[in-house]
Formats: C-alpha cells, sequence, structure tokens
C-alpha cells in the first residue's frame, strides 16, 4: 500500500469526492501540507495536531496532509463538551488545533505550547504517521486508540479480499472523526473509488444525491437504519444498494426481519475502533438466505474463542473472544501495549461449524441475579419482539436480596401501553429469573451517534427513580 506523501502527491483531478465544496480538497490539503512541513523543518518532534473541522472536505484534507507530514493526528468530535474536552487537553497536550476555535471564555489552555516527545510514545518512523482515533466517548472517558496508516490499510486489505473488490465505493453519513466514516474514505480513497459524504439528516429528509447506488456500501448504525425503513421512498432507495453494512451497536431481530423483508442487502459486521473496523462481516446474500450472525472472519484477521483458564474451545461453544488482526492498534495514547499480536475483548461468542462469528454479548454488561447469569441482549431481543417499544435497555441495579435486578427501561409505543402488558407477553418468552423486576417508561433513550446506548447514564436514571 502507497504511503499518504505519495497519495498526496498524486492526487486525483477527477470526481472521486462527491460533497459540497470537494473541488477544495486538492488545495487545503496541499497548502497545508507545505505550512506543516516549514513547521518541521524548524523543530525536531513533529506537531500533535487536533482535528476537529465540522466540514467535511476540510477535515479530509487536513487529515490526509497531516499524516503526509508524519505528524500524529488526534481525531477529535468537535461537539463534545467542556469536560471531555478538558480530558483531551490534558491528555494530548496539542501544538495545533484545526478546526475549533475556543474563545476566551473557554477554561481550555490554547496558544503556544511546548514541544514535548510524549513518554512511551517514540518518534514514529518514517512515514509512519500515529493516527489516533478517539473511542470510549460514551461512557465519559475518552481514549484514543493508536493506529498507523499501515493499520488502517491492512483493514482495507481484508475487505477488499472478502468482497474480491478491486475498488470500493463508499456513500457516508457516519462522522469522519469515527472509526466507522474515517475507514469509508480510507478504503475509497486508496482504491481509487468514490466518496460521497451526506449528513444523516439530509437524507432523513429525502436529499438523495445522484449516485448508482448498485455501486456502492453504505454504513448505517441500527437506529438510522430503524429511521430510513420508516420512510417507503428510502426503503426502496436503500435496497438498490450493493451492500448495507450495518454495526455500531447490536441489531434488534425486528429490525433484520424488516430489512430481510424490504430485500435490503444487510451486511451486519463485528469490529471496533481498536481492530480498524469490522473484523467479521456476514455478507448480503447469507443475510437474504436467513442467516442472523457477525458473519465470517475476514482474511487479515483470526479470531480465538477461549474459556476463563485460556484454553480455546471448539466450534459452538461461548467463551471470550481474541482477536489477531494486521489491522489492530498499538495501544490506547499514549501507551504502546506491551504485546500487540492480540487483543482480548469483552465480548462473549462462539464460531459455528462453518466458521461464522455469533456475538453473545458483553461480558461486562452480564447481570448476575439471584446467582443466575443474564445477558441483557437477550431481554432487550424478547421486550422488542413484543413490538409495544420503540426503544429499551435492560441494566441490573443493586439489590439486597437479588444482588443485582434486573431493570428495563424503555419508550413505549404509544403513552397508553403499560409495562404489565408487556411483562404478560414474555411469560411465555423468558425464564422467571429473566423477566425485569422494575420497569422505567423514558421518552428518549441516551445513545451517542453509533446508535450504542450511554448504560453509565441509565444506571443514574435508575438510581434517581428507584430512590423515589
Amino acid at each position: 500500500m502507497e504511503q499518504p506523501l505519495t497519495y498526496l502527491q498524486n492526487l486525483p483531478q477527477s470526481n472521486w469526492l462527491i460533497t459540497n465544496n470537494s473541488h477544495q480538497f486538492s488545495a487545503i490539503a496541499k497548502q497545508l501540507y507545505l505550512e506543516l512541513t516549514e513547521i518541521l523543518k524548524q523543530h525536531q518532534t513533529p506537531p500533535k495536531i487536533i482535528l476537529a473541522e465540522r466540514e467535511p472536505v476540510k477535515f479530509l484534507a487536513s487529515f490526509l496532509a497531516a499524516c503526509a507530514a508524519n505528524c500524529p493526528v488526534f481525531l477529535c468530535n468537535p461537539d463534545w463538551g467542556t469536560q471531555e474536552w478538558q480530558q483531551v487537553f490534558e491528555l494530548v497536550q496539542p501544538d495545533i488545533i484545526l478546526g475549533i476555535n475556543f474563545n476566551s471564555h473557554s477554561p481550555l489552555p490554547v496558544g503556544e505550547r511546548s514541544r514535548t516527545t510524549t513518554p512511551n510514545s517514540p518518534l514514529p518512523t518514517p512515514y509512519s504517521p500515529q493516527i489516533m482515533i478517539p473511542t470510549g466517548g460514551s461512557s465519559g472517558n475518552i481514549k484514543f486508540a493508536i493506529h498507523t496508516w499501515q493499520t488502517l490499510t491492512a483493514s482495507v486489505q481484508g475487505f477488499t479480499e472478502y468482497f474480491q473488490l478491486n475498488q470500493v465505493n463508499s456513500f457516508c453519513v457516519l462522522p469522519l472523526y469515527h472509526v466507522s466514516g474515517l475507514m469509508q474514505f480510507i478504503r475509497s480513497f486508496t482504491t481509487g473509488g468514490q466518496l460521497t459524504i451526506l449528513p444523516f439528516k439530509n437524507l432523513e429528509t429525502g436529499q438523495i444525491p445522484t449516485i448508482q447506488p448498485l455501486e456502492y456500501f453504505i454504513s448505517l448504525v441500527p437506529t438510522q437504519l430503524q429511521r430510513l425503513l420508516q420512510n417507503p421512498e428510502l426503503t426502496q432507495w436503500l435496497a438498490q444498494f450493493q451492500t448495507v453494512m450495518l454495526g455500531g451497536a447490536p441489531a434488534w431481530q425486528e429490525l433484520l426481519e424488516k430489512a430481510r423483508f424490504h430485500n435490503i442487502r444487510l451486511a451486519p459486521t463485528y469490529g471496533m475502533t481498536e481492530t480498524a473496523s469490522q473484523i467479521a462481516t456476514l455478507k448480503p446474500d447469507d443475510f437474504l438466505q436467513g442467516k442472523i450472525n457477525s458473519g465470517k472472519i475476514l482474511p487479515h484477521a483470526q479470531v480465538i474463542i477461549s474459556n476463563q483458564q485460556g484454553e480455546v474451545l471448539p466450534p459452538n461453544q461461548i467463551g471470550n473472544i481474541t482477536i489477531q488482526a494486521k489491522s489492530l492498534a498499538l495501544g490506547y495514547y499514549p501507551h504502546h501495549w506491551d504485546n500487540q499480536d492480540y487483543l482480548q475483548v469483552d465480548d462473549l461468542g462462539f464460531l459455528d461449524n462453518q466458521g461464522y462469528l455469533n456475538i453473545i454479548g458483553r461480558n461486562s454488561d452480564k447481570i448476575i441475579t439471584g446467582g443466575e447469569n443474564v445477558y441483557p441482549s437477550e431481554i432487550e431481543a424478547a421486550i422488542r419482539a413484543t413490538q409495544l417499544v420503540v426503544d429499551v435497555c435492560v441494566i441490573g441495579v443493586p439489590d439486597k436480596h437479588w444482588g443485582q435486578a434486573l431493570t428495563a427501561i424503555y419508550i413505549p409505543q404509544n403513552t397508553h401501553i403499560s409495562h404489565l402488558e408487556i411483562e404478560s407477553l414474555l411469560k411465555n418468552q423468558l425464564s422467571k429469573f429473566k423477566i425485569p423486576k422494575h420497569w422505567i417508561c423514558l421518552e428518549d433513550l441516551p445513545r451517542n451517534t453509533q446508535g450504542k446506548v450511554n448504560r453509565q447514564a441509565l444506571q443514574q436514571i435508575a438510581a434517581e427513580f428507584l430512590h423515589h
């Protein structure tokens, strides 16, 4: 795979980028690259760059210029709050901030910064810029997974080999600072494909660009898919895509069935920031034929299922998931992992006889109630299947009798639905100990841009509700 500097010097002049102001991409990238190389002549250490551009063209051009100049670049959400920005500034101590202006009323330090080498972070080798991608923001504790151009392009190689493609065209409605949005750029840019960028809210209001969906991949999170399927015109448009990638959060049975009913070529994926997006994907033909899992492992990765003693388990046995991949992050900034060959994740799952990966749930989400192990995803799926709720999340709250009491926080389909109706339908579906003890009705569940529920916020809501 070519290096970012080579890409910058040979930028395509064709219409590979389809979005507002796309004609500015080349000029912005080359100008910033020249400015950064001037700075590098005066300082031994490459400047640390915070990239928080809202404008997609400026974001991507700045990203490419920073990589080409071999500068550590930290991708940031411009909509983070003061507390999150303070965390980031303390951790990063940036030299350059691109995209967001902190005004004089901001408590955050801006202006000249000392240029110091970060501990445990040696100077990058030539053309191996460190790319820091944020993760963990929904819990309030932001971390940056350390990637390089090599780890990101390793993910692209696995993707193109798996789908047997030379060129990837991407339709992006996800944030570019997040791995799910960034990787759509990397896939298209490095394979000579097209990248169309449109804010999701524009798409939702019916602003469909004139592209050929059959030639494109689109990536969505479950809540986005749910909203598009509520609109018949957008449902018909979505059904024209070559592949509709689905990830970021677990999808529920009803949503998958609705997508299959409308012949959406869905590809549920499994991956994370630390693996530079998916390491397993269910191909659309498998999905349309009725398979429901995370698909087979991509060529650049391996998955091992083991028990708590570290023994590798045979097919169909649930255990801890360990990932080996060429796309693995090097660590969490500023620290590099001692062992970068594999990553043990918090998820539990199994590989079936055909090599398809099935995810059961997160180990840390496991609720122990009355001595029984319960996984929220199973209960949430059963509650959704009643078709009486719009959204639901199941958590465990401390309880002196049960250890943890199952608590369902839900949005009913309408105000007349009571939790007693939902409970009565669950009695035939779930064991008694799996039926929630507490029910809390809300108008909205706190979710991040990837559709993941903020369980920490729900724990506080539940504690206040049960206290009163």
